[in-house]
């Protein structure tokens, strides 16, 4: 398993309850791009439209930006490949306030792109102050024990 790219600021913005995987349907010059060249999380997210979910906001860049299509749109809605029971079990917990599904990373599994995402709460302001506060604690510790002063 290879990771392509990484959101790693979800992890800081939202806490993350769960996380599911799902294939991604692209054009074949996307898959040799996201191969090559990766692709931009930041600020993609998942929603919903008429009972199937699509991964919206992702910046895939074109392979050969020369040769590129004339029509090629980089952060065009790209349909996420997910089961039946999935999708059901995603739509009943979307309907729920203050929860959304973000886009944590992209990976390839036996050759197929995979799209790893979590279903998440945002965390407010505060929390993310006593989150940095936290893990500067947990250095000082760390720092103490092995006696780098």
């Amino acid at each position: 398993m290879k990771i392509i790219s990484e959101n790693k600021k979800a992890f800081f913005n939202y806490e993350i309850l769960e996380k599911f995987e799902a294939g991604i349907s692209l054009m074949g010059q996307e898959v040799k791009s996201i191969k090559t060249y990766g692709v931009g999380l930041a600020g993609s997210f998942i929603v919903l439209k008429n009972s199937e979910f699509f991964w919206i906001g992702a910046n895939v860049p074109p392979f050969q930006p020369g040769n590129a299509l004339s029509n090629y749109d980089p952060e065009r809605s790209r349909r996420l490949l997910l089961k039946k029971e999935e999708i059901k079990y995603l739509i009943g917990k979307t309907r729920q306030k203050g929860l959304t599904i973000i886009a944590l990373k992209v990976y390839t599994k036996g050759g197929k792109i995979k799209l790893e995402f979590g279903l998440a709460r945002g965390r407010k302001k505060f929390d993310k102050r006593d989150l940095i506060k936290k893990r500067e604690a947990e250095r000082n510790i760390e720092k103490a024990l092995k006696g780098d002063f």
